[in-house]
């Protein structure tokens, strides 16, 4: 299987999550225009399975270095595989709410609150699991980055009192949910594998790439019961059914699959690079997806557009303090 060997390496592909993180929910803003998310969300979920299987037995089966995919999936520990699943189990509640707040809230909001906070959990949840990086620096890019996330919110709330509109308590209140669920779910994936040697993984662990196999089945299975409760009691909007899904078209339905294959690519180089750069730097850096998402939101969405003076100023100042806060967490592992 594919292995990387060096520290920059693992900042280049954290940073190709990062993209791809906070990237995916272009697809279903897309998508919007004309499907609920439920229906969407959907086709995002094949998108992250399809990708985990490609990326199985292709990166994950060939050179001379580790177990390929298949022998590694059949001497998997029990106890690793249901971590890894649960893992998705998770995610997927996780992720659902955060798509909802995106409906509710759009992306320049709902990442920044959900994301930086199951940044900040995250990376606490994860580095006392796994000590790696300097712990000073760690931590000074993550009180950074919660600086961001309160001047985000403080945007927001100027946002809408432009509007003349009240916050939304619902939206605030699914993001919070949204972002402490998805604090959690990385270290039952990262717990499933060796992080230690990847060439020569102990017994019973698995490889990054059947441990994204497994993730990726766990969201999947998840789904049906996740999806379908919500298809029929939606967050947002009247309820619909799986006929409607099946009435979308050819193109709707790949938006979202491209969505998915796009989230899971950087799943997949995320937990590849956890191995040099261990489990709370890889996590934190992915989760600066939070970043690229609020630059989609802001500049190409316009989601901020008719906002008070002095609003334009504290984005700013968001970005300033994430982008520094994300350079700390790259330095933690030097």
């Amino acid at each position: 299987m594919f292995i990387i060997e060096s520290y920059s390496l693992a900042v280049v592909f954290c940073l190709i999550t990062m993209l791809c993180w906070g990237s995916w929910a272009n697809t279903q803003k897309m998508a919007a225009k004309s499907w609920r998310f439920e229906l969407f969300y959907w086709d995002y979920v094949i998108g992250i399975l399809l990708f985990s299987v490609i990326s199985a037995f292709t990166m994950g089966s060939v050179g001379h270095q580790g177990r390929d995919f298949l022998t590694d999936l059949k001497q998997a520990d029990s106890s690793n595989v249901i971590s890894a699943l649960f893992g998705g189990v998770i995610f997927n509640a996780a992720n659902i709410l955060l798509s909802a707040a995106i409906a509710i809230a759009g992306m320049s909001v709902a990442f920044p609150l959900a994301i930086g906070l199951a940044l900040v959990l995250g990376v606490l949840i994860n580095y006392t699991a796994a000590q790696k990086g300097d712990p000073i620096l760690l931590f000074a890019g993550v009180a950074l980055i919660v600086v961001a996330i309160l001047l985000n919110a403080t945007a927001y709330k100027r946002k809408s009192m432009g509007d003349q509109k009240k916050v939304s308590a619902k939206g605030i209140g699914i993001c919070i949910t949204s972002g402490v669920l998805m604090a959690f779910f990385y270290r039952f994936v990262a717990a499933a594998m060796d992080l230690e040697n990847f060439t020569s993984p102990a017994i019973g662990k698995m490889t990054p790439y059947t441990a994204v196999f497994t993730f990726s089945l766990g969201i999947f299975l998840s789904n049906f019961v996740f999806n379908t409760i919500l298809i029929k009691r939606p967050i947002v909007g009247e309820p619909t059914n799986y006929k409607a899904y099946f009435s979308g078209s050819f193109s709707t339905h790949m938006t979202g699959v491209l969505g998915g294959l796009i989230w899971c690519l950087g799943n997949s180089l995320n937990l590849i690079a956890a191995g040099k750069a261990g489990p709370a730097i890889s996590y934190g850096l992915g989760q600066g997806a939070t970043l690229i998402a609020a630059l989609w939101g802001v500049f190409i969405w316009k989601e901020f557009r008719n906002s008070p003076r002095g609003t334009n100023g504290l984005l700013i100042a968001m970005f300033c303090f994430f982008i520094a806060g994300l350079g700390l967490l790259i330095f933690a592992g030097v």
